[in-house]
């Protein structure tokens, strides 16, 4: 007889442990100061004037735009990225996804064509 508690079950994500670690840190810091709060209109004008979509990592990457917000020589932020393992690039990933959610709502507005999905 199986015993089931009337509580809500709660989805936890599983830790998925990084393999490059200097690399993704210092991938990840490059991201956090393209979106410092001083530092986050440079990052998204860069994104307008190429026409890239704020969701569109690789070609930000690409076009060097992290590397020019965060004050980072270009092809930095691309060359850190291509040294990590697909998982560490995927964690990357989420985690420039709510980096960029978390622009202040009055700055994604004025900036909004970057942020529709189509």
């Amino acid at each position: 007889m199986f015993g089931w508690s009337s509580g809500t079950v709660m989805f936890e994500q599983g830790v998925i442990k990084v393999e490059k670690e200097r690399e993704f840190g210092d991938l990840k810091t490059a991201i956090e100061k393209a979106f410092a709060a001083d530092r986050v209109t440079k990052y998204l004008k860069e994104l307008e004037s190429r026409k890239i979509r704020v969701r569109d990592l690789d070609a930000a990457f690409d076009a060097n735009a992290i590397d020019r917000a965060s004050g980072d020589k270009a092809g930095t932020a691309r060359s850190l990225r291509d040294l990590l393992p697909v998982s560490d690039q995927a964690q990357i990933r989420e985690f420039y996804l709510s980096r960029l959610e978390t622009v202040d709502a009055d700055l994604r507005l004025k900036f909004k064509k970057l942020y529709q999905y189509y």
